[in-house]
């Protein structure tokens, strides 16, 4: 394991490794659980890497597929207390979306169709507010400057100079004329939104209304990829009340096309960067005009 590699992407791949080992055993997670006298939920929590996995786990499993390899047994218990470690969002609190900002955090590329906001890590602040603001509105002032503050730190990322990571936004029209906050927050956002695709590890297609129907209409999506062979890529969707992360072969490909289908469909960068000028001249006039 590479020593910068977080939390969560740690247990992925000790849960990997711990699945793998079931299956060689010939055990399903019904009769795991009931040997060592847990819930079949637990066993499959450990194995997806959405919960934090103790020395202890990682000890009565290996007894339990009766591994004998010493060395792999320790391996695994090293692997176990460094998935023990905090990310950066843990000072911050709960943090409703820890597992999907865990995976961006270790994530090489990150392709994105946004279809309602623009998307999180090229939004401005007084943009994220606003969006947060809308989204949580029973929500305290403290709250809601700790979320602006994570999303601020996630993107991070984008501007790292040694390791940014590579994104690709598709973003539906809707997302660039929604006003959020008011006209001259939307005009700044669409300009940062420009600015922002001029980096070369940053593409931005607009996807315009009149281009009819898409493959992106059933809402958001977002494909993570990894530089290590070993971690296979993940498709988060986002939910109201629960996540979803989708990491069979069979869903990414499923998804990696579609992604491929609203690329083509969509404007290309120079067009789109002239699209949403347009708009953002649009809000900006409107702003001049309710002044």
């Amino acid at each position: 394991m590479t020593s910068n590699v977080g939390p969560t992407v740690r247990r992925r791949r000790l849960g990997q490794e711990l699945r793998r080992l079931r299956q060689e055993k010939g055990m399903t997670a019904e009769e795991v659980a009931e040997e060592l006298m847990v819930s079949q939920s637990k066993i499959s929590r450990l194995e997806n890497g959405r919960r934090s996995i103790s020395q202890r786990d990682v000890r009565d499993l290996c007894r339990a597929y009766r591994v004998e390899d010493k060395r792999l047994v320790e391996s695994l218990m090293q692997m176990a207390k460094d998935s023990r470690q905090q990310g950066w969002w843990n000072a911050f609190g709960d943090v409703p979306y820890s597992v999907y900002i865990g995976f961006e955090n270790d994530a090489a590329s990150l392709r994105v169709f946004e279809s309602q906001v623009v998307p999180g890590l090229l939004q401005t602040p007084q943009y994220a507010e606003a969006v947060i603001g809308g989204a949580i509105p029973e929500g305290t002032a403290e709250q809601l400057a700790q979320r602006v503050q994570v999303r601020m730190r996630r993107q991070e990322r984008i501007t790292d100079p040694l390791s940014p990571l590579r994104l690709w936004a598709v973003v539906d029209e809707s997302a660039l004329r929604r006003l959020v906050g008011n006209s001259r927050i939307m005009a700044d956002q669409l300009e940062y939104l420009i600015q922002m695709s001029h980096e070369p590890h940053v593409t931005v297609q607009a996807l315009p209304f009149d281009l009819g129907s898409h493959p992106g209409m059933s809402g958001q999506f977002s494909i993570l990829e990894f530089s290590d062979e070993s971690d296979t890529s993940v498709v988060y969707l986002e939910g109201v009340t629960s996540d979803l992360y989708l990491e069979k072969l069979s869903d990414v490909q499923s998804y990696s096309m579609m992604y491929e289908h609203l690329r083509a469909q969509a404007l290309n960068v120079d067009q789109s960067r002239q699209f949403i000028a347009k708009v953002a001249r649009e809000h900006a006039q409107n702003h001049q005009t309710s002044s």
